[in-house]
């Protein structure tokens, strides 16, 4: 069998204008061209731009959220966002590229139609930078901030192309900012933002303006977040309120303190309330009364109870009380003797809100907008937020009785009136030497002092 003969092809010079000729490289042509390249690299603009938006506003618990729903897209983001600093340089370093792209392909453009290159540099950058911050920067940036979820998932895997791509250039860039930052005496990398407390309280005051959280929800919110800095004292049951029994008291005289008191459970002290031995509750003391063997004592029913400091934190407090099964506490002050008793319903009040028992009185009652009658007992930072107002909260005293006693410097009678900066105390009722009622009033001088010291204040800073 023969070999079939190689035939070699040859373009001749007459061939290759023929070619040229059929497809005539024009202004037109090359405008056209032009144009496509700058829409197509607008497009990229507003890829990397609504890119960074949305990769960086997703919070990290939304993304393991994603992950673990299996959402298509979810395991790139997190990949992604896995190396914070290399996903910033990669956009910037795409961002970048196609900007200037397009500020170069801008100016040829206009070169071809304006003589002067100083005018054709002046239209291509006022022309693309209009481009820019219109399709390239503000309108995918609003898309991405309104949808920031659902676009962070489409465009996942696409910006983990463009890292491949630009692999060489991100690697470089990424190792010369990591270099320049330490240098400066910056971080090598991007820290995880985290949302501190004030923004969540400011976004739970947010959330109750445009209707989203209802005032009781905002209220109890709040009182979460203040829960952590509550400590037993401001908490507890006064000694003075503590209903008690003796040691050597019997079973009946026990139940029956119990239902005058309208109590489920009772310290039991031995000598005088100084000195608790621990506490009965009403369940125990029935079945010893009833289904006991003979006549039980006291002592057989009482249950231990913890003796903490008056300066113990409320939320470590309700955790130790509830690791020990405890529903009763006796607080002691510095020097050992009882300042009262703390249980689990003092912990929930502070939390949901006062819980009233039977004939038990409103801590608040209010007669008009600016007056309210408060309990002595009231703590001070309650009777601020009620009325909105600033009562200097100070270490001497917790309670409205503590502030006045404190403004008085002496004890008070009923009918007595102090004054604080513009808020008018009148004390309604007192027992012996307790204040049990006040009348709180809200002057109009309290409200021009807050427009005085606004603008002293915008003076100070003038």
């Amino acid at each position: 069998m023969g070999l079939s003969p190689v035939h070699a092809l040859v373009v001749s010079p007459a061939q290759l204008g023929g070619l040229t000729n059929a497809v005539p490289i024009t202004d037109t042509t090359v405008a056209i061209g032009g144009a496509i390249a700058i829409v197509i690299l607008i497009a990229l603009s507003g890829f990397f731009s609504s890119s960074e938006i949305a990769m960086f506003s997703l919070a990290s618990h939304r993304v393991d959220h994603l992950v673990e729903q299996g959402r298509r897209g979810a395991e790139a983001v997190a990949e992604l966002k896995s190396d914070p600093h290399r996903l910033l340089v990669t956009i910037l370093v795409g961002n970048n590229l196609v900007n200037i792209a397009m500020s170069s392909i801008a100016t040829a453009l206009v070169g071809i139609y304006v003589d002067s290159a100083g005018t054709a540099v002046l239209i291509s950058t006022f022309g693309i930078t209009s481009l820019v911050l219109l399709f390239g920067e503000s309108a995918p940036k609003s898309y991405a901030v309104e949808n920031t979820e659902s676009w962070a998932l489409r465009i996942a895997r696409p910006l983990k192309f463009s890292e491949y791509v630009l692999l060489p250039l991100v690697v470089t860039f990424d190792y010369l900012t990591r270099l320049v930052n330490k240098v400066t005496g910056g971080r090598s990398a991007i820290e995880t933002s985290y949302v501190t407390r004030d923004e969540i309280q400011n976004m739970i005051q947010t959330g109750e303006r445009e209707g989203v959280i209802e005032e009781e929800e905002r209220e109890m919110l709040d009182r979460i977040f203040r829960f952590n800095k509550t400590i037993a004292k401001e908490v507890m049951t006064p000694r003075l309120d503590v209903t008690a029994v003796p040691k050597d008291a019997s079973i009946d005289e026990a139940i029956e303190t119990c239902v005058q008191a309208d109590h489920e459970r009772v310290p039991v002290y031995e000598g005088n309330l100084d000195n608790i031995i621990g506490v009965v509750n009403i369940r125990d003391l029935v079945r010893a009364r009833y289904y006991g063997e003979g006549e039980s004592a006291l002592a057989s029913v009482v249950q231990p109870t913890l003796h903490v400091p008056e300066s113990k934190n409320a939320d470590e407090l309700l955790e130790e009380m509830q690791e020990t099964r405890m529903q009763m506490v006796v607080v002691i002050d510095e020097f050992g003797t009882t300042e009262g008793i703390l249980t689990l319903e003092d912990m929930v009040e502070e939390i949901v809100g006062e819980i009233l028992e039977g004939d038990e009185e409103e801590p608040f009652e209010f007669v008009d907008d600016n007056t309210v009658l408060v309990r002595g007992e009231v703590n001070i930072d309650e009777v601020n937020e009620v009325l909105e107002i600033e009562l200097p909260e100070g270490q001497e005293f917790e309670t409205l009785a503590g502030f006045v006693f404190n403004m008085a410097g002496r004890l008070v009678e009923e009918g007595e009136e102090i004054e604080y900066e513009g808020v008018k105390i009148r004390i309604e009722e007192v027992d012996n030497t307790r204040i049990m009622r006040a009348r709180v009033t809200v002057t109009d001088a309290y409200f021009e002092g807050d427009g005085e010291e606004s603008e002293a204040g915008a003076e100070a800073e003038n």
